[in-house]
């Protein structure tokens, strides 16, 4: 089973479609490639409470364990 980290990813459009990825408080800001690869439906059966989208810039809404799943999507990168 993918752990919650690998959800995000692949919701984020794997891991080569992301540039930059940091954990602020409850929420993941990440960068990426193509916004176009990004799942929000994905993102959300994942455990995010939402997705704000602004152009490349991705925060992904996933409450107080962001810093540990952004430490968890580097550790990947």
């Amino acid at each position: 089973m993918a752990s919650k980290a690998e959800k995000i990813v692949a919701g984020l459009g794997g891991i080569d479609n992301i540039e930059e990825i940091e954990g602020c408080i409850t929420r993941l800001r990440t960068e990426v490639i193509d916004p176009s690869k990004v799942d929000e439906a994905a993102l959300k059966a994942a455990g995010a409470h939402g997705v704000v989208k602004m152009g490349t810039a991705i925060q992904v809404v996933i409450g107080t364990d962001a810093d540990p799943i952004a430490a968890d999507i580097e550790d990947m990168m």
